[in-house]
């Protein structure tokens, strides 16, 4: 399971609270809850209480873990608050709205009514709550090289290996990075690497860093070849024409002969701050996720009318296809502000030909193809079901294509602006591999991700070898992936679980698939981040 994408902060202001208090204005506080399942809640954050105040602008930040792939129910109690107990029970409510973190990250500035309860406002009172994430997003990338090492070893020379310490506020040294040994080399050259600039100074650029030289012992006991201290303002005067040269330093030596002079020099070539954009810069900075579905109507599943058919509608009114689609699209739909869906079909005959196709509009509108919000796109599923003569073969090229012209389309505007989902729920007895792996090597160089739920009991052999975690997926004729796009789940694994439990693992590389294309394209957010300077 993927970890927390990021920790969030929300700054909150209320315009026009309810007055409760006699002789004198509310003295509002917001109080921060998240849906832990099964209708519990429980308290994250709350901001100060502000006294005497109706148009509150509260100072305190409410901080709260972001995960792109779970649905995150929030709700923001407001409260007059009259007493010193912590319990708010006792306190005047003024209102509240319940949402999801995901239409908070999602908009650049979220504004709604407070209610009392359901349908019932709060006067005229409203909440505004903005979202920003915590974390300074810039790294420093060094190259490193040394001139003239002591030689160490008495059969050999050195086999140098560099460390880099920042200092603690307590004035202890921490380690922030360890460089590869380079074995038998007086002047090595170490590889380029790069540091988060939090890690490494904690975003203080004249924060003391204690860099040594050492030679690496097999056992363990490494021979300090030599030491120095800078900083980082001091090693960004590295320019590619001038390197700034360090001494390496041997204290021991120092300190025993008159005439040692240094134990080499280091010599940092570059050393420059570049900023590493992360999910929530890209969709806070204007990027919208569209999301697409395609629907397996081959033969191989069933009559839907029989209850063994993977299309039969139970009595309950689901089925494995109509799940993974609320499931997946209940999360991806709060960051796609008009709330269209594009959604096809593939491998049924469809009237009035009775012609195969493998991409027709589930709502039988070649022109418009799109279904207003995930409810849409059931309903239109759930019309055309009796419509259809499900047949074959089972062919994803076509769909994959359909959405890549799109993808191509906005990647030809330069900018992180649009980026493409397609979910493709099937039974897995795939007939053009082939030209589905062209397709998804075609695709790899586009903005977007491919997703496949595999329902049913099928053999997904050929599906987990789309999904390249066991290696690069190759085309035909060789040419490989230029990312991993695709991310192969069977339903079978999640029947008995939690219905967020599928959308989690579904969407858990999306965020990371996103971030790699712009990055390799060299495209900060459409809005980026303002950095703040520590």
């Amino acid at each position: 399971m993927a970890g927390c994408v990021t920790r969030v902060e929300l700054s909150v202001s209320c315009r026009s609270l309810l007055d409760r208090d006699l002789g004198s204005r509310s003295d509002p506080l917001c109080v921060l809850l998240q849906d832990t399942g099964a209708g519990q809640w429980a308290e994250v954050d709350r901001t100060e209480r502000i006294k005497n105040c109706q148009n509150p602008e509260f100072c305190k930040k409410l901080v709260v873990d972001y995960y792109f792939e779970k649905v995150q129910k929030l709700k923001f109690g407001v409260y007059d608050i009259d007493n010193k107990s912590f319990d708010l029970n006792d306190d005047d409510y003024l209102g509240g709205i319940e949402c999801t973190l995901g239409q908070v990250v999602s908009s650049s500035v979220f504004t709604r009514t407070l209610e009392l309860k359901q349908g019932k406002p709060a006067g005229k009172g409203t909440i505004t709550i903005s979202a920003e994430e915590i974390k300074d997003t810039r790294v420093v990338y060094l190259e490193i090289e040394a001139r003239n090492l002591d030689k160490k070893d008495f059969l050999g020379k050195s086999d140098p290996f560099l460390e880099f310490y920042k200092q603690s506020d307590a004035g202890t040294w921490q380690l922030v990075y360890r460089s590869e040994v380079i074995k038998n080399n007086l002047n090595p050259s170490w590889k380029k690497f790069s540091v988060p600039l939090q890690t490494f100074c904690g975003g203080d650029f004249n924060k003391p860093i204690k860099v040594q030289c050492a030679d690496h012992d097999s056992n363990g006991s490494h021979d300090l070849i030599g030491t120095f201290e800078t900083n980082l303002t001091e090693l960004q005067k590295a320019g590619d024409s001038s390197p700034m040269e360090f001494e390496c330093i041997h204290p021991e030596k120092k300190q025993k002969k008159k005439s040692y002079k240094n134990s080499g020099i280091i010599r940092i070539k570059s050393c420059k701050i570049e900023t590493e954009y992360s999910f929530l810069d890209y969709v806070m900075g204007g990027c919208q996720i569209n999301f697409t579905v395609g629907v397996d109507f081959t033969g191989s599943n069933g009559d839907p009318r029989s209850p063994d058919s993977l299309h039969y509608i139970s009595p309950d009114g689901t089925n494995e296809y109509l799940i993974a689609i609320w499931s997946v699209g209940s999360v991806v739909q709060d960051y796609d502000t008009d709330k269209l869906f594009p959604a096809f079909g593939f491998g049924a005959q469809i009237p009035p030909s009775w012609q195969v196709s493998h991409e027709f509009a589930l709502n039988f509108n070649p022109s418009n193809p799109y279904c207003p919000g995930i409810q849409g796109i059931v309903d239109a599923y759930r019309q055309i079901l009796p419509q259809i003569r499900l047949y074959g073969p089972t062919n994803f090229s076509p769909i994959i294509n359909h959405v890549a012209r799109f993808a191509a389309h906005s990647a030809q505007q330069g900018t992180a602006s649009q980026y493409f989902v397609l979910l493709i729920i099937t039974d897995g007895e795939i007939t053009n591999l082939d030209q589905t792996r062209q397709a998804i090597v075609n695709a790899s160089k586009l903005p977007m991700s491919v997703i496949i739920v595999g329902v049913g009991e099928a053999d997904f052999k050929a599906m987990e070898f789309l999904d390249g975690d066991n290696g690069v997926l190759k085309s035909l004729t060789g040419e490989p992936a230029a990312r991993d796009i695709v991310q192969f789940v069977p339903f079978r694994q999640f029947k008995n679980a939690p219905r967020e439990a599928l959308s989690q693992v579904v969407l858990a590389e999306v965020p990371k698939q996103l971030v790699s294309y712009y990055k390799w394209q060299g495209w900060p957010p459409v809005k980026p981040p303002e950095v703040k300077m520590m």
